[in-house]
């Protein structure tokens, strides 16, 4: 019978290939508070330019508020979340859409809805099926609050170009719920052996918790891959949920992933100032709302990272902002002289920022602007770059060497 399924599969991928994203007053939405911000520069002098300049800029079609977008591993197909509730699915070969069913019930509104969406590694199989498939989103609880959520399951596609989501159960919550609709994060990357779940977990806009080890409120948390507190982290032995911290002291995470020197690095949200990439450490405690370079929406100042060295400091910070939509380390091979660079879609940018990394040190080195807001960003099989836009009716764009 497997084997079967494996032909089954194959059959689609084949050559169809797999036939088928504290006191201040905040915004309540991540578009707003970015509207609240000032245009987006650097505090480096970064080389300004415009997509086309460096870009073929190939458009394929346009998708609904999307959210996060992933290729199915050893394929060209392209799962892109669009946060009302759906997954999209899209053949780059052929441009064929593909119906993806088995979506998770979300609380949509503000900043909530369907989030990220990853596979587990070492299932690059062309012609594995199901394959196991990771989703987050905001939850809903009760009396009026919700929080993120992380679900597993398995993704399985048919013969006629569809896929269904089978068998999705929720691993792991955010704790607690509260109020509002901002700040989920709920970002998700797995290190690089696959064999730990990383999960951005943002402060849900209340601030104090993220100071506060025994929640989840803006935190990093390390897990298994069936959602379990992995070994070893570094409040292992505390009760639930502080046993998962990986690091706290965070704000709005939207990007999470490893560099190719195994270096976990996150871009979040300042407030009116500050957007962050940090080297992310095991323990390390980030200082939102203690410290950062930016200060509160209504003018409050906070004390910088520089007034207070017993918090970790970023590595790069903005100020005006970029408001980080997503992160993405290339290694492909169409832009040879990027490889190990961090790529970073800004939304209020409207640019994809480009960042040397070294070491623990890091340096925006150019910015591209697209002229609209960029939400997520992925790299292809053959190493093109592909970027969706924010909101709906957003281009989704392949990004090639002019």
């Amino acid at each position: 019978m497997r084997g079967m399924i494996h032909l089954r599969l194959h059959s689609i991928l084949s050559p169809l290939v797999f036939v088928l994203a504290a006191c201040g007053v905040e915004p309540a939405t991540d578009r707003q508070a970015s509207a609240a911000e000032p245009e987006s520069a650097s505090t480096a002098t970064p080389v300004m330019g415009h997509a086309s300049d460096v870009f073929d800029v190939a458009p394929h079609g346009d998708f609904d508020e999307p959210w996060a977008m992933a290729f199915v591993p050893g394929t060209n197909v392209l799962m892109i979340t669009q946060k009302a509730g759906t997954i999209a699915g899209y053949d780059t070969e052929t441009g064929r859409k593909i119906t993806v069913s088995g979506a998770p019930k979300v609380d949509y509104g503000g900043q909530g809805g369907l989030g990220d969406i990853a596979f587990l590694p070492g299932e690059e199989a062309a012609d594995l099926n199901p394959r196991t498939i990771y989703l987050s989103w905001a939850e809903a609880g009760e009396k009026d609050t919700r929080g993120a959520a992380v679900g597993k399951g398995r993704l399985v596609c048919a013969e006629q170009g569809s896929c269904a989501i089978r068998d999705l159960q929720v691993i792991w919550r955010q704790f607690p719920k509260v109020t509002g609709r901002g700040h989920y994060s709920h970002r998700l990357t797995f290190s690089p052996d696959g064999k730990y779940l990383f999960v951005a977990s943002g402060e849900r806009q209340k601030q104090e918790p993220a100071q506060d080890i025994s929640n989840t409120l803006g935190t990093i948390v390390r897990l298994n891959p069936d959602g379990s507190a992995a070994d070893g982290n570094p409040l292992a032995g505390r009760d639930t949920p502080s046993h998962e911290v990986w690091s706290y002291g965070h704000r709005n995470i939207l990007g999470l992933r490893f560099d190719p020197q195994g270096q976990l690095w996150d871009v979040e949200h300042g407030p009116a100032g500050g957007d962050e990439l940090n080297l992310v450490e095991p323990g390390k405690n980030y200082g939102w709302p203690v410290a950062s370079d930016g200060d509160h929406y209504n003018g409050t100042p906070i004390p910088n990272h520089s007034e207070r060295p017993q918090f970790a400091a970023p590595a790069v910070s903005w100020t005006p902002v970029i408001a980080p939509g997503d992160l993405l380390f290339y290694t492909g091979s169409l832009f040879p002289d990027w490889r190990g660079q961090a790529l970073i879609p800004g939304l209020k940018s409207k640019a994809l920022v480009r960042v040397s990394v070294n070491g623990a040190k890091a340096m925006e080195l150019a910015r591209y602007g697209f002229g609209e807001r960029l939400r997520a960003i992925t790299q292809g099989p053959d190493g093109a770059i592909w970027v969706v836009e924010d909101g709906k009716g957003a281009n989704l764009l392949k990004l090639t060497p002019r």
